[in-house]
């Protein structure tokens, strides 16, 4: 059997995100093998058992964690520039929506674009995420509406693993609006359409999460909790859309749910952070959307912290109310938008983003872990935050593999 790939990084500054905070160990090593994590820890206490291994002299640079974009809409066909203009005269979201704009946009576009052209117009969206360093990305359906496309959108999305070194989680999404053929009878779409296609894509396997859009223009909690059924029945984990135009109590049922996450949350209040850490909900912050719609109210951040909510960050990459492909400028909106410190920032797009998606083998450097990470140009963690519209990646590595 042939030697799993080797190689001792050396002379790192150490952001491990592990113990509640950035884990700094200066002049710090990683031995990586079969793309895990052997060890991490000061250089001086780097064990004989590695010496020979290939090594890298990372001169002092910073390494964390590769980032992790929790939340996303990639797969789309179109895009809505005409509604920023839209939005630029005063139109509402709402407006937007009423007027048949809004995600009823995408779904038309989605919908008449063949399963290439999906993948086609992922890939520079994900490409520009992997160029800052993203080892994994969660993808959403929710622009199809209809049985067919909503499958195509999760086969496009499982595509672009097998495109390109990332990690892709995918999470059903047909509840995401009403389509027009059903409006105003949201509970025959769950019926006719939304919950058999959930089934018919769990069946092939395109599924790692279920979520909804709790919104006075989407789903009521009731019908929330209707798809959220089906899914536990299917052994499924969820997550919502939440709180974020209004404050329909989404919060408070998918810590009833045992949620993986609720999303957005600009409308949360201090009993739904309670009813979160209570259920173990990640907070998922989404800045891109709060500053492309021109929000006045940020998410309740000092509530999250005192109940101890753990709070993830991610672009929410979409075509309509978060255009955003940077999982940088979303940390430093983060930080500007939502008073997150640089640590919170950086623990949001790693650890905190990989317990939003249920996974426990990433998002921190520790022996047992993937080794996902990266090398930055920079020697304190809080540079990553810090700045605005600059990458200093200098190099990526994706389960043991550098780029």
């Amino acid at each position: 059997m042939p030697d799993l790939p080797r190689e001792v990084i050396g002379n790192a500054t150490l952001a491990t995100m592990t113990g509640g905070g950035y884990g700094l160990v200066p002049r710090g090593a990683v031995a990586i093998e079969g793309g895990r994590i052997r060890w991490a820890g000061p250089a001086a206490d780097l064990s004989s058992a590695f010496a020979g291994w290939p090594a890298t002299e990372a001169g002092g640079r910073l390494v964390t964690p590769a980032p992790i974009d929790c939340h996303t809409h990639i797969v789309h066909a179109g895009h809505r520039a005409r509604e920023f203009e839209m939005r630029q005269s005063g139109a509402s979201y709402a407006e937007i929506a009423a007027a048949g704009g809004g995600i009823l946009s995408t779904v038309a576009a989605t919908r008449a674009a063949d399963d290439a052209a999906l993948v086609a117009q992922a890939l520079p969206r994900l490409d520009a995420l992997i160029a800052e360093g993203v080892a994994t990305v969660e993808v959403k359906s929710g622009y199809g509406l209809d049985h067919d496309t909503e499958l195509r959108m999760l086969r496009a999305a499982r595509a672009l693993g097998r495109l390109r070194p990332v990690r892709i989680r995918t999470t059903f999404l047909g509840a995401h609006a009403v389509p027009p053929e059903y409006r105003g009878r949201a509970g025959d779409y769950l019926d006719a359409v939304c919950i058999p296609a959930l089934r018919a894509a769990h069946a092939e396997g395109l599924v790692d999460a279920v979520d909804a859009f709790c919104e006075g223009i989407a789903f009521a909690p009731a019908e929330v909790g209707r798809l959220f059924a089906e899914a536990r029945a299917l052994g499924l984990p969820v997550k919502l859309h939440a709180e974020q135009l209004s404050h329909l109590g989404g919060a408070a049922l998918a810590a009833r749910a045992g949620a993986l996450s609720a999303d957005h949350l600009e409308y949360a209040t201090e009993a739904d952070a309670a009813a979160m850490a209570a259920g173990g909900t990640v907070a998922v912050l989404l800045p891109g959307a709060f500053y492309t719609l021109h929000e006045r109210r940020a998410p309740p951040v000092a509530a999250f912290r005192a109940a101890g909510v753990a709070m993830a960050l991610a672009t929410d990459c979409n075509p309509g109310s978060s255009p955003l492909a940077s999982i940088l400028i979303a940390m430093n909106m983060g930080a500007t938008l939502f008073g997150l410190t640089p640590a919170e920032a950086l623990a949001g797009v790693t650890v905190h983003a990989a317990r939003a998606l249920g996974l426990g083998d990433c998002g921190m450097i520790s022996a047992g872990m993937r080794a996902d990470l990266c090398l930055w140009e920079a020697q304190d963690p809080a540079e990553l935050a810090y700045r605005i519209g600059f990458n200093p990646l200098a190099r990526r590595i994706f389960a043991g593999a550098g780029e």
